[in-house]
Order: C-alpha cells, then structure tokens, then sequence
C-alpha cells in the first residue's frame, strides 16, 4: 500500500485537483468528498489506485472505500494538499482572515471568489459554493438524494461519539452483570461517560443541521434544547402537557430547518446595524411557538410512525421480515445509504429504550464474514488470501466494506451468497427479539450492547450468519480469479 501522502496526493489528483473539491469528511472508512464537477473525476483510475478498496456515488457524494484507521489519516493528508495546492501567488488578492486562508475558483461562474479550508469543509467564499453546489445539483440531484446527502452530513460526523459511548454504555452493564457496583463512584462515572451523549444527542443534531440548512450553528442547537429541554414538562396546550423529547431526533431536525427557514428570511429584511441584536431574537421566538404548538407534535407523530412501521414489520413478518431485513442490508451499506437509519435507531431507543432493528442488521456483516471465509479456502489466489486475511479482522468487528468492495463485490456470486447468509442470522434475531440498548459498530463488539438476557441468541445469531453464508458461498462457488489481480 502506497505511503499515506502519497495516497493523498493520487486521490486529489484524480478527482479533478484541489479546486474541484467543495468539501471532504469522512466516516469510518469512507473518504467523502463532494465536488464541484463530478466529470473531472477518473473514477475508473481511482478504483484501481493501490490502497483504494473501492469507489462509490451516493447522496451527492464521490465516497472513497479505504477502510478503518487508514480513512482518517489519509484524509487529513488530503486537507493538506487542498491546502498546499491553493496555496498559489493569486491567493494574495483574497481578503484572508487566517495563514490558513486559500482560493477557489468558481468554474461554473467564471470568476474567483475567495474560499477557506477550515477542519474539513470547505466553507469560506459563501457565493462560490452556493455557486458550485447549485450547479452540481442541478445535474445530479433528486429529492430523495439531497435528503440522503443532508442526512449523511448531519450524522457521520457524530458516529464516532456515538459508537465511543455506546460501547463504554455496553461494557458497564456487563460490568455490572458480573458483580459490579452499581452504586459506586467507578460504575457511576463510566455511566456519566457512556450515556452523556445520548442525553444531550439532539443539541449534536441541531447544531450539525443549521450548518446544512444554511443556518446559524448555535441557533440549530437551541432547537435541540427546545425539544429536549426538562422544564416544558411544566407546561400545557390545550390540556396536555408536554413531554420532554417529544419527536426525537425527526422533532430536532424539523425545528432547525424551520429555525434556518425563519432566519434567512429575517435577514432580508432586518437592517445590518441590528442584525446580530433582532434576526436571533426573532427566529427563537417565532420557532420556539412553532415548536411547541406545531412542530414537536408533527415530528411526534412521524418518530412514532417510523417506529411502529420498522415494529409491525418484525412483528407480522417475524421471520420473514428478518430475513429480508438482514439480506438486503449489504446492498444498501455498499451504496452508503445505511447512515440514513441512524435517526431509526435513535427513535427506537426514545421510544421503546430498545432497538430490535440494529442487531438484525448486523447480520449482513456476519453473513459476509461467512462467505469471505469460503472464499479464502477454496481459492488459489494468493493475493486474494491476503487480502481477506487482512480484511476479516475488522470484518468481525462490524467494519464491513474492506470485505465488500475487496474480495465479494468484486467476485459477483459470494456478494450475493453472503446476503444469503445474513438473512438467515436476521431471521434468528426477529425469532429470538434480541435488542440492544444503544448504538454501535455490529459484529461481535455488538454483543456489549445486547439487552441482558438476549447476548447468548445474538451470538448465535452471529454463528448461524456465519456458517450459513459458509456454507451457501462454498456450494454456489465463484470463479476464482487469476493470479494478476481479483
């Protein structure tokens, strides 16, 4: 695999250059990066560059498969080379408020306006982007992809807290399991630890939605504290009283896009001199009334339809449901569309304090680890070998696009056995109503997060994943590919 920098410097380079690159965030694996012309990208190059595991097109975003604890250092390294390539004499012309200030060029507009690249999003330079953006949706865009988009940037961002707290949130219950204090001041602060974000999560989304929704990050947060704030308990329309955290998250992101809504609106109208004074007062005034008379009673009812729709399906369909739940869900994380089911998980947890949904899903990764273990002993490539050797470790883990985009997709028929056997492990875990009780990476760390009573049915659930996706892959076979490359 080529040097990090290196890596870098290829990928920037084959997606158009510096200036072609609106924004970069990444996940777990992906490399995310939006840009301004998606026809400058050689994608079929960038598939074949050494290091990349594979290229996908979703939510409006060009997402590069690199795997875990490779995807956050190469895309730091590709801020760095945005940075050092628009780091030309012309920049100077730019009004630069930091020595980190740089230029970009608005193609789509035939004039330079200036930009900056701050943490990962290329943000300064207002009219540019809107510039860029409006022209890249125009040609790619549909409603249901920008909500996709919109979703996937609200939430990836906070995956690593949520995945670093859940499993602290796991690993104390089953300390407490096996004789812990619960009482004592060490179980008590890794609860503190393990469950802070998930009380305080919708301030996280409303911040993360204002920035999307062309707002003011602060006001976005105030949306989560109109939602979650405890002293509206107090208070009654109509005759019912309102419950603290009505909606969830749906409440959340309703809010703040009506908070941004108002907000821009306000600042046509509001004279500069007292902008900062009135356009804020003015927003919160008009959406917290929105809020509590309209909004969190809409976002109330939809959080609760989410639930009992995903709820009905498992408990009309049972096994059925499971199935089909399990075996369609490797398709959908190799398009990147699995983040939009953060808001799912999250409702079921409000709502029920359970979540049957998650360790269903996490089937697909099982079943996938089957069929990679099938491939491994049947084929006679080399490479191939090693490349699941190093990808099955964090296959097991719940990581699951290095096995996707590395050694199943690529091979055609073990992608779809592999489907096959999760559906057989989902169908397990409808049966047995395993839950967890918090969000976090599948696989076997998942077992931390099982609802006690259930861990033993998720693990066997894993181990029926496992085996049948083994078993399916070695009896339809693949054709094992040549030496030279998979």
């Amino acid at each position: 695999m080529p040097h990090t920098k290196e890596l870098a410097v290829k990928i920037v380079e084959l997606v158009g250059g510096a200036k072609n690159i609106v924004s970069v965030v990444h996940c777990m694996t992906r490399l995310r990066l939006t840009l301004a012309e998606r026809e400058k990208a050689v994608i079929n190059q960038l598939k074949q560059t050494p290091g990349v595991l594979g290229v996908v097109e979703s939510s409006g975003q060009l997402q590069i498969i690199l795997g875990p604890g490779v995807v956050n250092k190469v895309a730091a390294c590709v801020e760095e080379v945005i940075v050092e390539e628009r780091r030309e004499p012309q920049s100077a012309q730019c009004n630069e408020r930091d020595a980190e200030r740089t230029v970009v060029m608005a193609a789509k507009t035939q004039r330079a306006r200036c930009a900056c690249i701050k943490g990962t999003v290329v943000n300064g330079g207002e009219d540019a982007v809107k510039d860029l953006k409006a022209a890249r949706d125009e040609k790619n865009q549909t409603p249901f992809k920008l909500l996709l988009r919109k979703l996937a940037s609200i939430f990836v961002p906070l995956i690593p807290a949520i995945v670093a707290s859940g499993m602290l949130a796991g690993m104390t219950n089953v300390a407490i399991r096996f004789g812990a204090d619960a009482q004592g001041p060490l179980v008590q602060i890794l609860n503190v630890l393990g469950w802070g974000i998930f009380s305080y999560l919708a301030v996280f989304v409303g911040i993360n939605a204002a920035k999307e929704f062309g707002g003011t990050p602060a006001m976005g947060g105030l949306a989560g504290v109109l939602i979650i704030n405890p002293a509206i308990a107090a208070i009654s329309i109509g005759g019912v009283a309102l419950v603290p955290g009505r909606g969830g998250l749906v409440g959340v992101l309703l809010v703040a896009w009506f908070m941004c809504f108002i907000e821009k609106r306000l600042r046509r109208f509001v004279p500069n001199m007292i902008d900062i004074i009135v356009t804020p007062a003015l927003t919160l005034l008009v959406s917290g009334f929105a809020t509590y008379f309209l909004l969190m009673p809409l976002g109330g009812w939809l959080s609760d339809g989410i639930v009992l729709f995903f709820r009905g399906m498992l408990n009309w369909g049972g096994v059925i449901a499971g199935f089909t739940l399990a075996g369609t869900f490797l398709p959908v994380v190799m398009t990147g569309l699995h983040q939009g089911l953060v808001p799912v998980h999250m409702e079921f947890l409000n709502t029920l304090k359970e979540n049957p949904l998650l360790p269903i899903l996490a089937m697909a990764g099982a079943g996938q680890v089957g069929a990679a273990v099938a491939v491994y002993v049947k084929t006679k490539n080399q490479r191939l070998k090693n490349l699941i050797k190093g990808s099955l470790p964090v296959g097991l883990l719940g990581i699951g696009e290095p096995l996707i985009f590395g050694v199943t997709l690529p091979l055609g028929r073990p992608f779809i056995t592999a489907c096959i056997g999760a559906g057989f492990g989902g169908a397990w875990q409808a049966i047995t109503h395993t839950s967890t009780i918090a969000i976090g990476i599948s696989g076997l760390p998942l077992a931390f997060l099982v609802k006690p009573g259930g861990v033993v049915n998720y693990l066997i659930g894993l181990f029926i994943a496992y085996i049948a996706g083994f078993i399916v892959t070695w009896i339809v076979g693949f054709d094992d590919p040549k030496e030279e490359g998979v």
